[in-house]
């Protein structure tokens, strides 16, 4: 069967996993890439490990049943609505789009430029977070300024977490064995994002031209009155880079109660901590929020999946943020939510409620073979 080999470079890490079919046959990260006392000096020593390890295991990186190589690229802008067989033009148009991801599609070249280096004979394929999203209608995407600057600036919403949405998406409409679903899907870990799904569709979802609008994360704020920011400039005497850093770094729960870890904030809030209760309430009524509004949007829903980290594993956050929906058919029941099963929602419920593990390098691996099959028939 054919391999492939996914690989999810960041600034200072690259992960990476060799799947055959859905088989995991390797996997691990590599760390303080550049980083003082690092044996790992730069992206090329990076892969270069990635590629002694793979060996040692059996899997060499020159292997002829590893069939092609998938990059995970954050940032497709309006360019990439596909993921995308990988050449020169293309690695010059995702160049052009680090204005739209400076922190992370240059991590993500990096990790292009030595794969492509080490395996030039090979299929490579970019994989973008964003193109989930390009089947926005244009009153979902466009925000309400003037045109012009939107246009020049590539201003819109892009949205973001997309290969975990298509995953999630899909599983849960399997879940429930209705291919065509009307899904919400609650990507909830340190960041978050939610997303309403009409028969595998994105209509809607929480995070915009960046990752910071939305729900409540870790460390971002979400959504916030654009007011706050020039009153932080103006008022606060506050530098860009203050506000940047205030609203992704030091914003979210982190902001609210010193904790971006919601296991740490369950924990003081079960010992009463009014800080944590307050975190929790926020993160929880924006939560519901989004559920409430991508309902109204999509009109029926099937299913509200539950993934990523928190969303997988906090029935507190579950149970809490879908309160008080019966009304709307949905509820959840008390002893599955607890245990976490696949589907937790109370018997008779007109919307199912689910929880998917997501596997975003599953489904990087999948739409890499995709574009492979559909190069070699054309």
């Amino acid at each position: 069967m054919s391999r492939v080999l996914v690989i999810n470079s960041g600034s200072s890490s690259v992960k990476y996993r060799l799947l055959s079919g859905e088989e995991r046959l390797a996997s691990g990260t590599v760390e303080r890439i550049g980083e003082a006392g690092s044996p790992v000096t730069d992206h090329d020593a990076a892969l270069k490990v990635i590629a002694t390890e793979l060996a040692d295991r059996g899997f060499g990186l020159d292997s002829p049943e590893l069939t092609a190589i998938g990059h995970r690229v954050v940032h497709g802008g309006k360019a990439f609505t596909e993921p995308t067989l990988i050449t020169e033009e293309v690695v010059r148009k995702i160049e052009e789009l680090v204005p739209l991801a400076p922190l992370h599609n240059p991590a993500n070249l990096a990790g292009i430029e030595v794969a492509r280096r080490l395996r030039p004979d090979l299929p490579q394929v970019a994989v973008f977070d964003t193109a989930f999203h390009a089947t926005l209608s244009p009153a979902a995407a466009t925000y309400a300024i003037d045109r012009e600057v939107a246009e020049r600036l590539s201003i819109r919403r892009y949205g973001f977490h997309g290969t975990s949405h298509a995953y999630v998406s899909r599983q849960a409409a399997l879940a429930v064995d209705r291919p065509a679903a009307n899904v919400i899907v609650l990507h909830l870990g340190n960041g978050a994002s939610a997303s309403a799904v009409a028969a595998g569709r994105c209509v809607d979802t929480s995070m915009g031209m960046t990752p910071l609008e939305g729900l409540v994360m870790g460390t971002r704020s979400g959504d916030l009155d654009p007011g706050v920011v020039l009153y932080l400039g103006r008022t606060g005497g506050m530098s860009p880079e203050e506000i940047d850093t205030l609203l992704n770094r030091r914003g979210g729960l982190l902001g609210l109660c010193g904790d971006n870890d919601m296991r740490a904030v369950e924990k003081r809030l079960a010992a009463g901590d009014p800080d944590a209760e307050l975190a929790f309430s926020v993160y929880c009524h924006r939560l519901r929020r989004y559920i409430g509004a991508y309902y109204a949007v999509l009109g029926t829903v099937d299913v509200i999946a539950f993934t990523g980290g928190v969303g997988e594993n906090s029935s507190l956050v579950r149970e809490t943020a879908l309160a008080g929906l019966e009304a709307l058919g949905i509820a959840v029941d008390p002893a599955r939510n607890r245990r976490g099963d696949r589907l937790i929602s109370a018997d008779g419920t007109a919307v199912k409620v689910a929880v998917i593990p997501t596997d975003e390098e599953l489904e990087i691996a999948r739409q890499t073979l995709e574009v492979i099959s559909r190069t070699n028939r054309g």
